[in-house]
């Protein structure tokens, strides 16, 4: 009983660790894509290392190496927009468009996974739909970030399909090590394009910069990670992913608490947001009767 709340306590660490995600990209003074660069880069590093003190290497043919770093990639340019969502409105508003990657995976969960739709998961997602609708009519100014977060809740629905088809026999140290080398290296071939496209003034990081980057790639990536892989042996995939709802709370609690951002929430935000969690929590509970009624066949 004690091992078994123990894990518990380990999935929700997890979950509030991916909650300062957001509010550390807010933090630092760089924009989204040098933010997402450093990340990865110092990730890459710091899990190679772990690798090198531990005296283990990834194993993997080439052919699924390449998938994995693929994978790496697709997650990056995910987190781009999602930083990027969080720098052109605000921390609350990032975390609430990432809750509509339920809308799309019920899309294109099919598709990918080749399962049956479900008319009633649409259902609920629709509600979710309708918040960020309500948002977006009413709080002008966040418009564009919520653009970015919209594409960037789709970009990370498609990432965990996909993760899905990958993944299966696969080891969570060989995972870690090819999407982090993936996401580097997307990273590291797409920035001097990016570069020359924009004018950027700031590209080193500056005073607590460093602090945020290395919290963010050691704490919020690479523990992270491998926190979720461990609770995954123990807990059921329902009880994770169940968990994970609450990653928005956390995010808006955080912005609230130390970025102040509850004075800048209007009456539109508020209800859209209800109706945010209203959906994803009643997605859990359909999913948690279907799981009831699989284990009594």
């Amino acid at each position: 009983m004690q091992k078994k709340s123990f894990e518990y306590l380990k999935l929700h660490v997890s979950v509030l660790l991916a909650g300062f995600t957001g509010l550390l990209a807010k933090l630092i003074s760089l924009n989204e894509v040098m933010t997402v660069w450093y990340r990865m880069l110092f990730a890459f590093l710091i899990f190679c290392l772990m690798l090198f003190i531990m005296k283990k290497k990834p194993v993997e043919n080439f052919k699924d190496a390449l998938k994995i770093t693929g994978l790496g990639a697709l997650l990056t340019i995910h987190l781009i927009f999602f930083f990027g969502s969080i720098k052109y409105a605000t921390l609350s508003i990032g975390v609430v468009c990432y809750s509509l990657v339920g809308f799309f995976t019920v899309l294109f969960e099919p598709l990918i996974l080749k399962v049956k739709f479900s008319f009633i998961e649409l259902f609920y997602s629709l509600i979710a739909v309708a918040g960020i609708w309500l948002i977006f009519n009413f709080d002008v100014s966040y418009r564009a970030g919520i653009i970015l977060g919209v594409i960037s809740a789709f970009l990370f629905a498609l990432y965990t399909l996909f993760n899905k088809v990958v993944q299966k026999d696969k080891s969570s140290r060989s995972m870690l090590f090819y999407e982090l080398l993936g996401g580097a290296l997307f990273m590291t071939v797409f920035l001097p394009f990016y570069m020359h496209g924009t004018h950027i003034q700031h590209i080193i990081p500056v005073g607590y910069d460093w602090l945020w980057l290395i919290i963010l790639a050691f704490f919020c990536t690479v523990l992270m990670y491998l926190i979720h892989i461990s609770v995954l042996k123990s807990l059921s995939a329902f009880t994770v992913s169940l968990a994970g709802n609450l990653e928005p709370v956390y995010g808006i609690l955080l912005a609230v608490i130390f970025l102040g951002e509850a004075r800048d929430f209007t009456l539109s935000f508020y209800a859209g947001m209800i109706l945010i969690f209203l959906s994803v929590f009643s997605q859990s509970l359909i999913k948690s009767k279907s799981l009831e009624k699989s284990s009594k066949v």
